[in-house]
């Protein structure tokens, strides 16, 4: 897929890395901006740090340099999330394609900037190329990944499975089960080897959500992921390119879920701190199995290839169950005309999926597992929302709107009083449920449609109210960045999005620009969080295999990998305790390998990245 860089700084860093040379990373700029350029119609925004009391003066030059545009600095003052005093620079009027032109605020200059009609073109293709490059079971071809170094053999490509039995580390001895089961594909969860059904969940729904966002909205960027668009290797068979990327998790989702007439011994409603799980034996038929992975952490580096460790299926869980339920549902109904027989067997799953949850309302997920992450969930409300939700978009019979009607989430917005959904998380998932709801033509009367979306809107304009309070422009008031803050970041655009989509206000959008200007540059540390873009990119992810600071044989990630960002909430690596207590809240981060609380990569990340770089280049 041929790449847009504007950068060729990055591109000489990733050569030299390549070539086991050593990087200098390009000088932090005084002017910060989106790395990648700005839309010719769009907004333009640059941040400077200073603490003059009084605006200062700037201007734009091009190549030749002629001033262009130029005007008098907003005064913003103290920036808490950053720990700056700041500036702000507004050049939206200057709507001339170019390329090297400069800003001069004061007496700080800029990197060379481009303006250009579709700045963010390849970064949806680069983001989608994520998911391919982390499939587990087969051969990443040369023929499908932009560089030679990022080839590698199948990871377990035979994944057949047991159930973990035995003590966990705090102790509690689990009986397993007495079947095992092929799990072989789907994708690699983030940095390690892990396949996890939540996070698998909410990720495929919101690559499915773009498709299905696109086709109802009848837009141009529905074509964008037509056959052939993505360099995959089902490119040619006649289906969409994401739909395509998106059934190969679904599949391995589909055989995480336990035979019927089982009896498995789980732990059963709420648990006392301190104390041994209540595992009760229940009826698990059609339950889903919360994750596979293995016995214990591997090392970095690590080839999928190369994995020791034995792979373990680990006891489901309700919050996994509700996740195949709602995916299944969304599956039936975007291939029901694709492929029938595909279609049938993901609703068949759906609803055996929302059987047993309805039977097992409450099973936790055992967090004491050495070898792979929690993903422990305490409420499912809003994954029952979600799946019911799911269901009647699919089936439209009644009895599942009645079942929504009693839900605490029932036309929720992220921040709508008491049927407030919050934001989509792969733990708090009723957002998912009203987004559906507002999308999929049909699923609601006319009235409910209107109050489900005007939900929406209203967080959206909350969002945006809260950019304008924010050094950076940044939708987030707050100076709390959790794990995984640029997903966050993320999940709001699609917010911002579908509120533009509901509306057409052009604020919301401009805000969705906000979003992606922060991630690509205009942040207190000039980084580009976007693996590839820009000119001072991320290069030394949390990942076993795109492992290069760990060792020059492996490669250096490829581009469209966003970062998780700043995190001053869950400090628990190394690298992150050396900062805690001396960073602000949007500089708690560093690039490096062993920086896995700061700098992940994940599919629940890249997949709204996805989500949003397609609604921005939609035109």
């Amino acid at each position: 897929m041929k790449k847009s860089w504007t950068a060729g700084a990055a591109f000489l860093a990733l050569l030299g890395a390549a070539g086991g040379g050593a990087q200098a990373d390009p000088a932090v700029s005084p002017v910060q901006m989106s790395q990648v350029g700005f839309e010719t119609q769009g907004p333009k925004t640059a941040t400077v740090p200073d603490t003059s009391p009084r605006p200062l003066p700037w201007r734009i030059t091009d190549t030749a340099g002629k001033v262009v545009a130029q005007g008098q600095s907003k005064v913003f003052g103290p920036d808490a999330a950053s720990g700056h005093s700041v500036h702000i620079v507004d050049f939206q009027s200057l709507q001339t394609d170019g390329q090297n032109y400069r800003l001069t605020v004061g007496n700080h200059e800029s990197r060379p900037f481009s303006i250009l009609q579709r700045p963010h073109a390849a970064l949806k293709y680069d983001a989608l190329a994520y998911f391919y490059q982390n499939r587990a079971g087969v051969p990443i071809l040369a023929s499908h990944v932009s560089r030679p170094d990022l080839t590698r053999a199948a990871g377990h490509p035979h994944e057949v499975a047991a159930c973990f039995s035995g003590a966990d580390t705090a102790g509690v001895i689990w009986p397993g089960c007495d079947y095992t089961l092929d799990v072989t594909g789907g994708w690699y969860d983030a940095g390690d080897h892990g396949k996890y059904v939540v996070n698998g969940g909410v990720s495929v729904w919101m690559l499915l959500n773009a498709y299905e966002r696109a086709a109802a909205l009848k837009s141009p960027g529905a074509a964008a992921f037509a056959d052939g668009k993505v360099n995959i290797p089902e490119a040619g068979n006649g289906v969409n390119d994401l739909l395509d990327e998106a059934r190969y998790e679904i599949e391995f989702l589909l055989k995480m879920q336990v035979p019927d007439g089982v009896k498995l011994t789980l732990p059963v409603g709420t648990q006392t701190p301190g104390q041994p799980l209540n595992l009760v034996e229940v009826d698990a038929g059609g339950m889903v199995h919360h994750k596979v992975h293995d016995a214990q952490w591997t090392a970095i580096p690590m080839a999928p290839a190369d994995d020791p460790q034995p792979r373990l299926l680990y006891p489901p869980s309700t919050a996994a169950t509700l996740n195949l339920a709602a995916v299944g549902a969304q599956c039936a109904r975007i291939w029901r005309e694709i492929d029938p027989a595909f279609a049938r067997q993901c609703l068949t799953a759906s609803q055996r999926a929302f059987r047993a949850a309805l039977r097992n309302r409450d099973v936790r997920a055992g967090e004491h597992f050495a070898g792979g992450g929690a993903y422990g969930d305490q409420d499912f409300s809003d994954e029952f929302y979600w799946a019911t939700a799911e269901l009647l978009a699919t089936t439209g019979n009644p009895a599942y709107l009645t079942a929504l009607k009693t839900s605490p989430y029932f036309l929720g917005g992220p921040l709508s009083g008491k049927s407030a959904t919050g934001d989509p998380a792969w733990a708090r998932t009723a957002a998912l449920g009203s987004l559906t709801l507002a999308t999929v033509p049909g699923a609601l009367s006319p009235g409910d449609l209107v109050t489900v979306r005007a939900n929406i809107v209203a967080a959206a304009r909350s969002y945006v109210q809260e950019g304008y309070g924010q050094g950076y422009g940044l939708p987030f008031a707050g100076t709390d960045y959790d794990w995984g803050s640029n997903g966050a970041l993320m999940n709001r655009a699609v917010i911002l999005a579908s509120a533009f989509d509901y509306t057409g206000d052009w604020n919301y959008r401009n805000a969705v620009i906000w979003v992606l200007d922060y991630l690509l540059g205009r942040n207190p540390l000039d980084r580009s969080y976007v693996t590839g873009y820009g000119d001072r990119p991320v290069l030394n992810p949390h990942h076993r295999f795109w492992a290069h600071q760990a060792d020059p044989a492996y490669p250096l990630a490829p581009a469209g990998a966003l970062s998780g960002g700043p995190n001053n909430r869950a400090m628990s690596d190394d690298v992150a305790k050396n900062l805690s207590g001396r960073c602000a809240p949007q500089t708690c981060w560093a690039d490096d390998i062993n920086a896995y609380a700061l700098n992940e990569v994940a599919i629940n990340w890249n997949a709204p990245l996805v989500w949003v770089a397609a609604f921005i280049d939609d035109r």
